[in-house]
């Protein structure tokens, strides 16, 4: 019997992957374990290793195809000594999540016969009843898409009333919500103006054309040129361009930044980093010390590792570090989980081993998912600071600047000092500045006044 290969789930919030390259074709034997496919999703781009050993005898998805978690996308003949193996059970549910292809009308030997005369639009499926006669100026779009865009029952019927497309309104309500007198106002300016095709036609000369409204001016759809190249994004990139847009609508997003000496800390860095190499085995970078900062923070201001649920506050009792990693093809966060309970040589032999793993493509998971605390590293190439945004559903995330020499005033004299800039970007719904700072300044404290030892 076949054993059916299935897309994995790579993280808690992942519905679906994109095949990115098979590494066997069809007839090819594989081993138990061996790497078969790639996979690429929002969070993780792995090889996906083989549930049985045997002969792949069919691919059902192709390279560059999206399907959602579970669904099958290949079949294994196994072999003898494997014939009852351990995969998991094709749930039923599978095949309704698979990618449903468009509906096409059914072939019929005969064209089929022309429109009545008085028809405005094209007829739709057969099962679909015409439009009512007595309202041919009402656009189709308005009901579907208005189900979509953030407004209310009013907006959509006052929208309906006249003609308007919701997705052309600008919306100045909470979350980009189109209110009542943002639909009033487009009616009126649209009174007052002429369609936006009829000016393009008559009054505006094709040169002219970027000149349009912003706000009705629709995009051009992107082709190649002839100094131009037109490029997909990656399954990853969009789900990156997704969450970001969806954490700045979620969270009220504030940042502060402090200045923070690193002189002993610079000065535990430069005498034990070749010593780590050459008796641990594993880098030493500035990373682990900001994070053995930010953790005495989180447990003096918990409500930094929490998370919001509706109106409620959920305070987590664990601290989980969400360390985020450059990739050529975009950008990962893998988790250090309970990174409090780690001692400063456990913590960077993680940190090391998530950032190499994550750039093999081989992370689990369980290492990209329930992080309670996000760090990055804008300052790899020299930026002085960022402002991250928030790494929903946390509430939280630290930018770790540039570490440069620079000129700090000392006892009312100029001294050369290793400055780096923290930033913090918080969420402003349930973090208010003055803790926000506070929390800072304990980082801040921390690493100017470092005393931990690090073996």
């Amino acid at each position: 019997m076949a054993i059916e290969v299935l897309m994995p789930q790579m993280g808690e919030s992942v519905t679906e992957g994109t095949v990115t390259k098979w590494l066997k074709k069809e007839g090819d034997t594989v081993g138990r374990d061996e790497p078969l496919f790639e996979i690429s999703t929002e969070k993780v781009d792995a090889e996906i290793p083989s549930p049985s050993s045997g002969t792949l005898t069919k691919i059902l998805v192709r390279e560059g195809q999206t399907v959602a978690v579970r669904a099958v996308v290949a079949q294994i003949e196994p072999t003898s000594a494997e014939q009852k193996p351990s995969a998991p059970p094709r749930q039923p549910e599978v095949k309704a999540a698979a990618p449903k292809p468009a509906p096409t009308p059914s072939p019929t030997p005969a064209a089929p016969p022309p429109p009545p005369p008085t028809a405005a639009k094209p007829s739709g499926p057969a099962l679909v009843p015409p439009k009512q006669p007595e309202r041919p100026r009402q656009p189709e779009p308005v009901a579907e898409k208005g189900e979509e865009i953030r407004t209310s029952p009013l907006v959509r019927r006052l929208a309906a009333e006249n003609a308007v497309n919701l997705s052309e309104v600008q919306g100045t309500g909470l979350g980009g919500r189109i209110t009542k007198e943002d639909l009033l106002a487009f009616v009126d300016r649209r009174k007052t103006q002429p369609p936006v095709r009829e000016r393009a036609a008559k009054e505006v000369p094709p040169a002219a054309a970027p000149e349009l409204e912003p706000e009705t001016a629709a995009a051009p759809a992107a082709t190649p040129g002839e100094r131009e190249e037109v490029v997909a994004m990656s399954a990853m990139r969009k789900k990156i361009a997704e969450h970001m847009i969806m954490s700045r609508h979620t969270s009220a997003h504030v940042t502060t930044v402090f200045q923070i000496d690193l002189t002993k800390v610079n000065g535990v860095y430069q005498r034990e980093k070749e010593r780590f190499e050459r008796q641990e085995n594993t880098r030493l970078g500035y990373t682990p010390f900001f994070i053995r900062a930010i953790i005495d923070g989180l447990k003096r201001f918990p409500i930094l590792n929490s998370s919001v649920s509706g109106d409620n506050i959920v305070y987590k009792k664990d601290i989980h570090i969400g360390v985020a990693v450059a990739l050529d093809w975009g950008l990962i966060v893998p988790v250090i989980h309970n990174a409090d309970e780690k001692s400063f040589l456990g913590l960077t032999r993680a940190i090391n081993d998530l950032a190499d793993r994550a750039r093999r493509k081989s992370l689990s998971v369980r290492e990209v998912q329930g992080g309670t605390f996000t760090i990055t590293n804008p300052g790899a190439l020299g930026s002085l600071f960022a402002t991250p945004i928030i790494n929903q559903p946390q509430v939280g995330i630290v930018g770790v600047g540039a570490v440069k020499k620079m000129p700090v005033v000392i006892d009312d004299a100029i001294a050369i000092r290793p400055i780096v800039h923290l930033s913090l970007s918080y969420d402003h719904r349930i973090i208010d500045g003055y803790v926000a700072d506070q929390f800072m300044a304990t980082v801040k404290s921390y690493l100017e006044n470092w005393e931990e030892t690090i073996l």
